[in-house]
């Protein structure tokens, strides 16, 4: 099996590179080599390379910074992914595509199911809705994964950022009223690897999975569990969990809407794979040991 990585540089692709290998024989390219932001270039990697699978890792994820670069942020999100599509349906690749909370408004009570209504706030997560349009458009075999709240060892993320600011700043306020569940981008992949076997053998269908760990929180017990763990590790911070105060998205504005309720309903992916998802806190755990062990932040002060 011929699986094309698309976007090998991002915290999920960076992962991917590890979980695919077992499945076939994977060519990870990076923006040089595919660059989303001029689509019509991707047919001519998707010609050269002919997979059987093509995984879309690449994204553009400045969710801020789309209020002002909508053009850019649709071309990536939308345009290129329905390249992929096209050439999905005409080839009988299959094709593996990340999606994100963003696609919901936030103001359901409860999980989000895959069937709920789609209502994007903000043009990262309209962008990124116009991309599972364009698959299910298309009428290519596709499984179309969102996840929510995403960091890794690897790339730029909120679990670094705190731990950063944790060194420099001796009390900090973090948004308290955002409610849902860190994703590890290991996660990730490993999930995307089974459902990739599953499909080959016929164990799940195309179509729209959900995938978070169990569990939830906010961007605020999300800090304070990370600096505990910081500094249970021995790590030297001037910042202390008490210290982190809980505000509301009234009072930290951004330019781009958030959803309040980022919870996302697993029980279609886990029963078609058969598993039980771990909580939240274990992949935070692990990169937070990760990160101080590998003496992160000393390398990495800007």
């Amino acid at each position: 099996m011929k699986i094309l990585l698309i976007g090998k540089h991002g915290q999920v692709g960076f992962e991917l590179q590890r979980t695919l290998l077992s499945l076939g024989d994977v060519l990870a390219i990076g923006r040089s080599e595919a660059n989303c932001e001029n689509p019509s270039g991707l047919n001519d990697v998707l010609r050269d390379v002919s997979p059987d699978v093509i995984v879309n890792a690449a994204a553009y994820t400045a969710v801020d910074k789309a209020e002002s670069d909508e053009s850019t942020a649709f071309t990536v999100n939308a345009e290129a992914v329905a390249v992929l599509a096209s050439y999905g349906r005409q080839s009988g690749a299959l094709l593996i595509h990340y999606s994100t909370d963003y696609v919901f408004d936030g103001t359901k009570q409860g999980s989000y199911g895959e069937t709920d209504l789609a209502n994007p706030q903000s043009v990262y997560g309209r962008s990124k809705r116009a991309g599972e349009e364009a698959i299910l458009q298309s009428g290519c075999n596709a499984l179309v994964i969102r996840t929510s709240w995403v960091f890794s060892a690897h790339g730029s993320n909120f679990i670094k950022t705190i731990l950063r600011l944790a060194k420099e700043r001796d009390s900090l306020n973090v948004v308290a009223d955002q409610f849902g569940a860190p994703t590890s981008a290991e996660l990730i992949a490993d999930i995307t690897a089974l459902a990739v076997a599953a499909y080959r053998s016929s164990r799940i269908a195309p179509g729209i999975y959900h995938l978070a760990p169990a569990g939830e929180t906010t961007w605020h017990g999300l800090a304070q569990h990370v600096v505990e763990r910081a500094r249970a590790n021995g790590l030297a911070l001037k910042l202390s969990p008490d210290r982190i105060s809980p505000v509301s998205t009234e009072q930290y504005p951004l330019p781009a809407k958030r959803p309040q309720n980022s919870r996302l309903d697993t029980g279609k992916l886990t029963a078609a794979l058969g598993l039980h998802l771990p909580d939240w806190k274990n992949h935070v755990n692990r990169t937070v040991d990760q990160l101080v062990s590998g003496n992160w932040l000393v390398e990495h002060r800007k």
